[in-house]
């Protein structure tokens, strides 16, 4: 039987029969892939801790007809008992975890940005970032607009969405995909304040030193519109989304 390597992050699981488990990762050179690990849930299990959401291994498998088999598991990185201390932290963590499986759709496909994105995002979940800590929700917000970035929904925060007008512009519509000018602004289009699509433009292009000082009605009101986008690019809403504190 056929077997491959590949490092990859655990997004969920479900059970299958009495003790096995299929488990969905998002891999650095396969995207997603969905694998039988046989005997997970029994006790005696060598890799069953190692197999859970967040945790980022390295794995063997071995091809099969429907579904590749696990048949080996070693830990990179162990996100989950960090990210389960902290409730803000671990919801965040959830969302972007639903956030990738939902974007990674094909499997198979090779999806490496989604991937470094999604480890990186949770080390800085964990650990913070060169710049220091930053609030789950910013670090979240920030995942959110660079992976749908990614995926070919990149917002503009500073030029006209539609028309292409060089901004900076005042209404902000997730429907026409970012900042308007007037002679495009849709109704029910927002009114941000600079300050929030300054903070948005920084979480979109990384640059968390300029994130420093963000004011909380500011990362508040950023939080909001990054929502709004998020859920209307993703056709339905996330469902861990509504337990994320903001």
């Amino acid at each position: 039987m056929p077997t491959y390597r590949d490092e990859a992050l655990v997004l969920r699981t479900h059970k299958l029969g009495e003790a096995d488990r299929i488990i969905t990762l998002l891999s650095r050179r396969r995207g997603k892939i969905r694998a039988v690990a046989k005997g997970v849930r029994r006790t005696s299990s060598k890799f069953g801790a190692r197999l859970e959401p967040f945790s980022h291994v390295d794995l063997q498998f071995a091809e099969g007809r429907s579904l590749d088999v696990v048949t080996q598991v070693e830990s990179l990185d162990a996100f989950g008992p960090a990210l389960t201390e902290d409730y803000p932290t671990y919801t965040a963590g959830q969302v972007m975890l639903e956030t990738a499986d939902r974007l990674v759709v094909e499997e198979g496909e090779p999806a490496l940005q989604q991937y470094l994105l999604l480890v990186g995002a949770l080390r800085v979940l964990n650990r913070g970032t060169a710049d220091g800590p930053r609030p789950a929700s910013m670090v979240l917000d920030s995942y959110l607009l660079r992976a749908l970035a990614v995926a070919g929904y990149a917002p503009s925060f500073h030029d006209c969405a539609r028309c292409g007008v060089v901004g900076p512009h005042t209404a902000f519509s997730p429907v026409a995909g970012g900042v308007v000018c007037e002679r495009c602004r849709p109704a029910g289009a927002s009114r941000p304040s600079p300050d929030t699509l300054e903070l948005l433009g920084a979480l979109l292009e990384g640059r968390w030193v300029d994130t420093r000082d963000a004011q909380t009605a500011t990362a508040r009101e950023a939080s909001g519109i990054t929502a709004a986008f998020a859920t209307w690019h993703l056709d339905r809403n996330l469902r861990s989304l509504v337990h994320v504190e903001r």
